[in-house]
């Protein structure tokens, strides 16, 4: 069988929450799909047709060779399965992480797969719980020629150029990038592309919740508060009387402003169903790319004072309550179905 033909097939291991939903849009774009996980129960989230099976022996004589195995794993355990794996696995064969790997990790991981000559190549996925109907961006590292060969699954998976207005000026063969996947260079490189992706994330939530904060409490001049040696008065409480309706205003923001964006769609979502996030204790986790970026920046005598506040905020918020650590959690539950979490100890909300 040659290569070519296997492009219409792919292994796929872990389909919780986000691989399943990119299990269900690759099969629909003519792909087969086989799929592994350790959990009976997760065979609930994918179409009957896709096969199915908890063995790992079942699993790999389902697959053509060359093997292409995709996995979605937490970073945790993703050393572990490649062990497990590779015993199975031949020259030519290939491995996807399309998890939250560190980059130094794939780089690692790409060496040691070599000597056996196995490829690996590492994949940051963006698009969350929405990615099967609106695709997803993957940001690929590894072999070009490897890159190459699983276009098609990038491309099944990607959102396509409709996903974005095209750039003025651009009127060629719209671009891998333009589709919403590209090759950004040798291994490490898409994890260390998506590191960086998630650290803007983290500012720009930041800067929203900290904006909706200040329009929530801009009705202070209306409390009357105690004043004493261990409080600043409010200056001037007269200029501060506004009851603003703040699920108007994000609904407003998302129509002809500079500062519209899917972010602001889902904040005027979850305020839409409660304008005060009450749903929400306010705890953001961070999942471990904003602590990477700002390693990152260190490391490279690179300033970013906001994508580094961002991150203290989160940690400041495991012990604290406010509104703009509940606008936080919000957009995270709404975007990457994200539960709030104690990261301080590792408590489930």
């Amino acid at each position: 069988m040659n290569k070519m033909n296997m492009k219409k097939q792919i292994g796929f291991i872990g389909v919780g929450r986000m691989g399943a939903a990119m299990v269900r849009r690759i099969s629909c774009s003519g792909i087969s799909c086989v799929v592994y996980d350790k959990n009976i129960e997760a065979q609930a989230n994918i179409p009957q047709k896709i096969k199915f099976t908890t063995n790992l022996n079942n699993f790999i004589e389902s697959l053509s060779e060359p093997k292409q195995i995709w996995l979605m794993l937490p970073a945790g355990i993703v050393d572990t399965v490649i062990t497990e794996l590779k015993p199975y696995l031949k020259n030519g064969d290939t491995i996807i992480d399309g998890g939250n790997s560190h980059f130094t990790d794939d780089i690692r991981r790409a060496n040691e797969l070599k000597n056996d000559g196995i490829n690996y190549l590492d994949v940051g996925v963006s698009g969350g719980v929405w990615g099967e109907k609106r695709g997803y961006c993957l940001m690929i590292g590894g072999s070009k020629n490897e890159y190459e060969f699983l276009e098609p699954v990038f491309k099944a998976l990607a959102p396509g150029v409709s996903g974005a207005k095209r750039t003025q000026g651009r009127e060629n063969e719209p671009s891998p990038a333009e589709n919403g996947y590209l090759y950004c260079g040798e291994n490490g490189a898409g994890h260390f592309v998506k590191m960086v992706h998630n650290g803007i994330e983290y500012g720009l939530m930041a800067a929203y919740a900290e904006g909706f904060s200040i329009l929530k409490h801009a009705n202070q001049g209306l409390d009357k508060t105690d004043v004493d040696a261990e409080t600043a008065p409010l200056e001037s409480p007269m200029n501060y009387k506004y009851e603003l309706p703040l699920k108007d205003i994000s609904e407003l923001w998302r129509r002809g402003s500079v500062i519209s964006s899917w972010l602001l769609d889902l904040i005027a979502q979850e305020m839409f169903f409660s304008e005060d996030l009450d749903n929400y204790t306010g705890k953001v986790s961070d999942s471990g790319e904003g602590r990477w970026t700002s390693i990152a920046a260190i490391d490279l005598g690179v300033p970013t004072p906001v994508l580094t506040t961002a991150l203290y905020s989160r940690f400041f918020s495991q012990q604290s309550d406010s509104f703009s650590n509940r606008v936080q959690s919000a957009m995270r539950h709404a975007f990457g179905g994200h539960q709030e979490k104690n990261t301080l100890n590792g408590g489930e909300k």
